[in-house]
């Protein structure tokens, strides 16, 4: 349980530093219209894209890693935090000065994480039906549905939307890497590849991750940081919780109940506070301004 809540750590880390490296680079490419995969491919010429996707699958490995030994709840509450990572980073490296709501906002998230990892308890191999496996499959399908009506609204109410719909997405991979079978181990992955590529929520996974990666960095491109990362953390954390708390049978210690809740509205209540500090559009890092241009 220990390595599990050590991984969700480092990988909130990982995901704030690439956060801050994504949104450098979408907001240098040329906006698109609707839902436009070729973003991706213009966004993977700039280098803090690159090194920000890096740093993100790194980050999704640490916390598939984290998803195998705890639940939901924990996991992606503790993932959200990486606002706060942002936040601390903007303010060291990116001239972002933190104002008193941002400070108070970032204990609120350190409270929060310290009463869920209190509450936490090493959880059980899920056991799933085919039939759930692949609903976390038709999920993703219908978002990557939706996505192409919503990406078709501008200005703020398209960042929120693509937002929240990009954050939905994160947590059906979160789901997704829940209900893996329990025989899949990162240590045997290899030699599991078999068993793996028969399982539909492998493809609900990588489906549900590709879906998330786009409608994000296009939310970048149709409004502020703020405006498209906080419905983005509510969808990547209560969706999930919920899903692990009502169909996967995700528990907190016995007697710890109101502990994990209250963490957990702490620590997402906070994330959602601190994204108003990351808007990049108004402190572009002077050290990066001349690097990359090419995307």
């Amino acid at each position: 349980m220990i390595a599990g809540l050590l991984g969700a750590f480092a990988a909130a880390v990982c995901y704030g530093v690439a956060s801050v490296l994504q949104a450098v680079a979408a907001r240098r490419t040329d906006t698109v219209e609707g839902l436009d995969p070729r973003l991706a491919i213009r966004l993977f010429r700039s280098w803090p894209y690159l090194l920000g996707t890096g740093l993100d699958a790194f980050a999704f490995l640490l916390s598939i890693a984290a998803l195998r030994s705890l639940p939901l709840f924990v996991v992606q509450s503790i993932v959200a935090s990486f606002l706060a990572v942002t936040a601390v980073l903007g303010a060291i490296f990116l001239h972002m000065p933190l104002a008193r709501s941002d400070w108070i906002a970032l204990l609120v998230v350190l409270t929060g994480l310290m009463l869920v990892g209190l509450s936490a308890a090493e959880d059980r191999t899920v056991s799933v039906s085919e039939a759930e496996r692949w609903g976390v499959l038709v999920a993703a399908v219908v978002l990557g549905v939706l996505a192409v009506p919503l990406a078709q609204i501008k200005g703020a109410s398209g960042a929120a939307a693509l937002g929240a719909l990009a954050g939905l997405a994160f947590g059906a991979v979160a789901v997704a890497a829940r209900v893996l079978p329990g025989s899949i181990h990162l240590d045997t992955f290899v030699s599991d590849l078999g068993t793996l590529f028969t399982d539909p929520s492998i493809y609900a996974l990588l489906l549900a991750g590709g879906i998330a990666l786009l409608t994000y960095s296009t939310a970048l491109q149709r409004g502020s940081v703020t405006q498209a990362t906080a419905p983005l953390v509510v969808g990547e954390t209560v969706a999930p919780a919920l899903v692990g708390l009502i169909m996967l049978g995700d528990m907190p210690r016995p007697g710890w109940g109101w502990v994990a809740t209250l963490g957990f509205v702490l620590a997402v209540g906070g994330a959602i506070g601190l994204s108003r500090n990351g808007d990049l559009a108004q402190h572009e890092p002077q050290r990066l301004a001349g690097e990359g241009a090419d995307a």
